[in-house]
């Protein structure tokens, strides 16, 4: 571990930017910021504007779209300004990413401090934060065109993405650091990567939750209403039914809903089992940290619903997410090597 360490602070480094820019995307999502940039400018878009007659330029250019003339046209300048600033935050600490990612590895393969398997998993590492980046704008333009918010598709594409670069830089860190394999218990681990699996959906769905603007309904917990499990409209907003679950509010809220009580099953189960195994320190602690992590996470989630989404349950909540796939990465590589 010693002799990597500068290229493991190198990566958690890298970590640690994607949660921030996955807390800043989490507020600029719920003050509905995203769209307040119409423009695309990698190089002079770092620089906001600086005086009256550049913010008053920005701001009739974002008139010219769906949000402002369907939503915000009761907006005047300072009204604009706030939202500017989240998405203008989220942009600028995506441009910085992608420096903390290039220029280091760019010095590591020049000092020849990093191993052609960390070679490789480097590159893909920076296939994944440019693809994150254009997803990024891919998400923006389709709420530039007919409508006032973006596709949920698109919006499930961009977080569960960064959700991904986030757990695999973290899994090349601890490749590093314990770069030791032994003995495995196959089962077990595979039992851990259907729990990942399951995990990554939901978050997929928190995702199209967030983009359909559905935690706003049903605002019930245990009951989607004061008498109903599942409410009626779950299979009629859309035609035919199975589009209920992937565009329909109600029924998008009833996969995310219930699948929580899935993660948490699988979670406990693998606590359980544990329970009967040798394990080392690590293995132990990451067990008990998880099954922690997705008691809060199902908490925030109910408080999230019964509350409408406040912005920082909302954000607490894709926050808490982000650390239960962090726990759940650290786990499945501590029985897989």
């Amino acid at each position: 571990m010693k002799d990597n360490k500068k290229v493991i602070y190198w990566l958690l480094t890298g970590c640690f930017l994607i949660f921030i820019m996955v807390v800043v995307g989490g507020i600029t999502r719920l003050t509905h910021s995203g769209l307040s940039i119409s423009s695309y400018k990698l190089i002079s878009g770092t620089i906001p504007p600086l005086n009256e007659a550049q913010w008053i330029a920005e701001f009739e250019h974002y008139q010219q779209f769906p949000e402002y003339q369907k939503l915000h046209n009761h907006f005047d300048l300072e009204d604009f300004k706030d939202i500017y600033f989240w998405e203008y935050i989220h942009r600028i600490l995506g441009r910085l990413l992608g420096i903390v990612f290039i220029i280091p590895f760019f010095y590591f393969l020049f000092k020849k401090q990093l191993t052609k398997p960390t070679i490789k998993k480097a590159i893909i590492l920076l296939f994944l934060g440019g693809f994150q980046g254009f997803l990024g704008w891919y998400m923006v333009k389709s709420g530039l065109i007919d409508r006032p918010s973006v596709s949920h598709y698109r919006l499930a594409m961009h977080l569960t993405t960064a959700f991904i670069t986030f757990a695999y830089t973290f899994w090349v860190a601890l490749d590093l650091w314990y770069p030791i394999k032994k003995e495995i218990n196959k089962h077990f681990r595979n039992i851990i990567r259907v729990g990942l699996a399951v995990l990554l959906v939901q978050i997929v769905w928190g995702a199209f939750v967030a983009g359909l603007g559905a935690g706003w309904i049903h605002n019930f917990w245990p009951m989607m209403s004061d008498n109903q499990w599942i409410h009626e409209t779950v299979t009629t907003e859309q035609v035919p039914v199975w589009r209920n679950f992937v565009e329909g509010k109600s029924g998008v809220q009833f996969i995310h809903r219930y699948m929580a009580y899935l993660v948490v099953g699988v979670i406990f189960f693998i606590w359980y089992k544990a329970r009967k195994m040798q394990l080392t320190l690590p293995q132990k602690n990451g067990i008990n940290l998880l099954l922690l992590l997705v008691l809060v996470q199902f908490t925030l989630g109910v408080f999230t619903l019964l509350y409408q989404v406040p912005v920082v349950l909302g954000v607490l909540h894709q926050v808490t997410a982000f650390f239960l796939l962090a726990g759940m990465t650290f786990v499945l590589h501590r029985f897989s090597k």
